[in-house]
């Protein structure tokens, strides 16, 4: 059972749940940051095709440029970051990671072979890492817990919009100007916003919520990884978000690409159709999980993970029925009902997470979480994907259908993930009184 101050803080009274107007602003800002991280990693899952055909790449190698090179470092980079974050200047993290990013995907663009591409690519990794945690950081002090989970799935939005913008505008500009200005321009939009960071953003007090302190607890990371395996819901919930990241994103990072070779669409016709639900479909849904969470916050918060675990089980079953149809209008309206989803848990996973740490362990616990997922997502997927991918190929009649059976097996992970979420709920009810 956890201690009364744990119970503290996930049952506040209702005077603790006020944000004042500089956390909106904030939570703004920094939503709109995120929408700008996702836009340009997304970006080069949507140009895979373009850039393949240029360097003569096979699948295996895409996966290694596009995901896995990113993985490595920005993994690499976020646990000494993540650590920073719980005791420098998150404002000045946030700012600065920006800029590195923006002018690293800049010199993607500029890249005029694959190993320039690459050690580009690498950079906007070691950008990102610096972003997310000290951001996850500053929402959950600006927010008190029972608004946390809202703040967050506010601040997931900034996800849908960015995939949007990385599927529809870079297939607009692909089509229209090729794979490098469309690259040069997601890099230039980036950079004022490291400045809007600098400027409009106040650093906030680190809120302890009545926990004990945490030097009495150690703050570490061998002591947050010790925290995280103690208490089974926390453990659960990054099993499972881990898990989630791996299914859902491993199967839109080559979205593009499926609809490319077992659809016939070109790379501009694929972002199209896949921009507006990312954009209009998936804000909706972290709109509709925002509304979810602010009635679920007089509840208890086993609630959240509950929620997650069911609509995560409604979406494994749209992605299997996904690539076992050959017709498009069937595959179109398969989308919309899955790709929405894969937005669902980031709110209430990065609310429950801030929430089960302490203060001095958020950033870290932030940054634990982004390892292993990003381990799952961008290292994993893409690479074991690309690989699979090229191994069947030759043994099928249509070589180019190869990623429609790799990508139905990525599928069913789903059920794993939603496994753990259901975990995390029971866990939480006979840990948390």
């Amino acid at each position: 059972m956890q201690s009364n101050s744990l119970s503290a803080t996930l049952y506040p009274d209702s005077s603790s749940i006020a944000a004042s107007p500089g956390a909106w602003t904030t939570l703004f800002i920094l939503t709109a940051i995120y929408a700008i991280n996702i836009a340009d990693r997304y970006v080069l899952s949507t140009l895979i095709e373009p850039i393949k055909n240029e360097f003569q790449l096979s699948d295996a190698s895409v996966g290694f440029l596009t995901g896995t090179s990113l993985a490595i470092f920005y993994v690499v980079a976020g646990l000494p970051l993540g650590a920073l974050a719980d005791r420098a200047n998150r404002k000045r993290m946030v700012g600065a990671a920006v800029a590195v990013w923006s002018a690293m995907t800049v010199l993607c663009g500029l890249s005029t072979g694959f190993w320039q591409l690459l050690l580009a690519r690498i950079g906007v990794g070691v950008g990102e890492a610096g972003g997310t945690p000290p951001s996850h950081s500053i929402i959950a002090d600006k927010f008190r817990p029972r608004l946390r989970a809202f703040a967050l799935s506010v601040y997931g939005i900034g996800a849908s919009v960015g995939a949007w913008l990385g599927a529809s505008g870079a297939g607009y500009l692909n089509d229209a100007h090729g794979w490098r200005t469309t690259l040069l321009v997601f890099g230039l939009c980036g950079l004022p916003f490291a400045l809007l960071a600098w400027l409009c953003i106040r650093e906030p007090k680190r809120v302890q919520d009545d926990q004990p302190p945490v030097q009495a607890q150690g703050n570490g990371y061998k002591a947050t990884l010790a925290y995280s395996v103690q208490r089974r819901a926390l453990f659960h919930l990054i099993a499972g978000a881990t898990v989630i990241t791996f299914w859902g994103w491993g199967i839109l990072w080559w979205a593009t690409s499926f609809l490319v070779r077992s659809h016939g669409l070109s790379v501009g016709e694929a972002g199209s159709l896949l921009g507006p639900i990312h954009g209009v479909a998936g804000t909706a849904m972290m709109v509709i999980t925002v509304l979810v969470m602010l009635l679920l916050r007089s509840r208890p918060m086993s609630r959240q993970p509950g929620f997650v675990a069911w609509t995560t089980l409604f979406g494994t079953l749209c992605s299997v029925a996904l690539f076992l149809t050959p017709d498009l209008g069937i595959t179109h309206v398969l989308l919309w009902l899955f790709v929405p989803i894969t937005y669902i848990y980031i709110g209430p996973s990065i609310g429950l997470l801030q929430n089960l740490y302490p203060a001095g362990m958020r950033a870290k616990g932030s940054a634990i979480l982004l390892f292993t997922a990003n381990i799952a997502n961008l290292a994993i997927a893409p690479q074991l994907v690309g690989l699979l991918s090229d191994w069947i190929a030759p043994h099928l009649a249509n070589p180019a259908e190869s990623l429609r059976y790799v990508l139905l097996g990525c599928a069913f992970t789903g059920f794993w993930a939603s496994y753990h979420y259901w975990a995390c709920a029971r866990h939480m009810q006979r840990e948390v009184r």
